[in-house]
């Protein structure tokens, strides 16, 4: 018997990986949705529902991301490098991690309203999670072909693009219309956050394409 044979036969499985991945996308996706409700609704008691729901989101982000590192620590083939797989697990992680704290900086500013430019990036980021859930789905496929992937690859960057666009309009267009520096320091804060969401989720794609680019 090969050596090959050998391992494959008394290595755990390295199938594991993949449904911890997807079950992070969908932890990602799920509090990229509450944090759509959450800049779309006025009622103080439904936003403060909205912050609860999302914190308890991360919470289970961190669980998967640590079962993920022990899954590492337990398997001796993986799918993928070692490094790659650790490091695709942290920034998904990470990006859960920063929509927590859109939520938290709303909850903890209280802001009178909204605008409608923070809700635009709220939007994007909540596509851009969409395109990392496909894409870490179709790292299951990259030995057949890397097309499909590619393009959410693509999608997550031009997304980062738009969202820079709209930061700096958000950001002036407070500066000029803002007549309360309380609330424009509220909504600076909180639209600050929204951009680091952004940016963590472009810095999700560019992980994600250096596997492709590795094992394509």
């Amino acid at each position: 018997m090969k050596i090959n044979t050998l391992l494959s036969v008394f290595a755990p499985k390295d199938v594991k990986f993949f449904p911890l991945l997807d079950e992070a996308t969908s932890i990602l996706v799920q509090s990229s949705v509450l944090l759509k409700e959450l800049f779309s609704t006025e009622n103080p008691e439904r936003r403060n529902e909205l912050c609860r729901l999302i914190k308890a989101e991360e919470v289970k982000g961190d669980k998967i991301t640590k079962q993920t590192f022990k899954a590492l620590n337990d398997t001796f083939l993986t799918p993928f490098d070692r490094e790659d797989i650790h490091e695709l697990a942290d920034i998904l992680d990470d990006v859960i991690d920063v929509i927590n704290r859109c939520g938290q900086k709303v909850l903890l500013y209280s802001p009178q309203k909204l605008n409608k430019n923070s809700a635009l990036l709220v939007d994007i980021i909540h596509k851009g999670c969409i395109e990392v859930q496909h894409a870490v789905t179709e790292l299951q496929n990259l030995k057949k072909t890397d097309t499909q992937l590619r393009s959410h690859c693509r999608e997550i960057k031009r997304l980062e693009e738009e969202a820079d666009g709209i930061y700096e309009t958000a950001i002036m267009s407070l500066f000029k219309e803002e007549t309360s520096s309380v609330e424009l320091i509220k909504m600076k804060e909180i639209t600050q956050e929204l951009e680091k969401a952004v940016n963590k989720i472009n810095s999700t794609g560019k992980v994600i394409k250096s596997i492709l680019v590795k094992y394509a």
